[in-house]
């Protein structure tokens, strides 16, 4: 299905299970793709707008290069998911090999992948992750994959700039010199709520959607969703509030029916 970020609202993520050859790892293609298809299910049955896919099961990750089994895997997981679900689906490859991520919408239909480091430089758990902006609009042209919308994260979750820096500039070097489509504002980790003021930051600094990606529930949906154009939800909406869990249905139809209230 084809659309843009700007149509979109309402992000639903579906994590991966491990993927072979990662630590985690339980020997059964079949039952990460099982797992992934019933997940993406339950979110279009809810009534997301899209579903985001990453290979959040992969930890410890690498830092650019998950290598080509993952974009194998991930390639052949997403084409199944596009045969049997009818949501635009997004792209993460953890940590920040956004060359994979394209490659794999490229192939698959995928509409947008999400970047954690697009522009400027963070220390993160996997060492020191310098964006590359350049490389990945260029690359996106060389792969005919000039469908699929960059959404990127400005100042990402379990990471910290190497240097001081104004979020506001980030959001707008993010935007107007790294020529994003999109940007995301989350909150310290994964599940953390985000800070509200650099979410109202980006939205009065760029013109381009803005999606909060961390720590929203339905308790903080109308203070969030009166400042972002959007929102990536994965940790609230799972069984027991698990990351790792499946995605509990009730309470994503829950979720999806209070956004909507509010948004009309």
């Amino acid at each position: 299905m084809s659309a843009s970020l700007s149509s979109i609202r309402l992000i639903g993520m579906v994590h991966l299970q491990a993927l072979p050859g990662s630590p985690g790892y339980a020997g059964s293609r079949a039952e990460v793709a099982e797992r992934a298809l019933r997940d993406a299910l339950a979110l279009q049955n809810a009534g997301f707008d899209a579903v985001l896919v990453e290979n959040y099961g992969d930890a410890p990750f690498a830092k650019t290069d998950a290598g080509r089994h993952v974009t194998a895997d991930m390639t052949a997981v997403i084409s199944t998911l596009m045969r049997e679900i009818d949501l635009p689906l997004g792209v993460q490859v953890l940590r920040n090999d956004v060359r994979a991520g394209l490659a794999i919408a490229a192939a698959t239909g995928a509409r947008f992948v999400r970047v954690n480091v697009h522009t400027g430089v963070m220390q993160t758990d996997q060492g020191i992750i310098e964006g590359n902006a350049h490389d990945t609009l260029r690359y996106r042209n060389t792969i005919d994959a000039r469908h699929v919308e960059i959404l990127a994260d400005v100042f990402v979750k379990h990471a910290a700039p190497l240097a001081p820096s104004s979020f506001t500039d980030a959001v707008r070097d993010t935007v107007e010199r790294g020529l994003a489509d999109g940007v995301i504002v989350s909150g310290s980790g994964t599940g953390e709520a985000a800070d509200l003021e650099q979410v109202k930051c980006a939205r009065d600094a760029t013109g381009v959607p803005v999606f909060v990606g961390s720590g929203v529930r339905r308790e903080t949906l109308l203070e969030t969703l009166a400042l972002a154009h959007g929102v990536i939800v994965g940790t609230a909406i799972k069984s027991g509030r698990m990351t790792q869990a499946p995605v509990d249905a009730e309470e994503s139809k829950l979720f999806v029916e209070d956004a909507r209230r509010f948004m009309g």
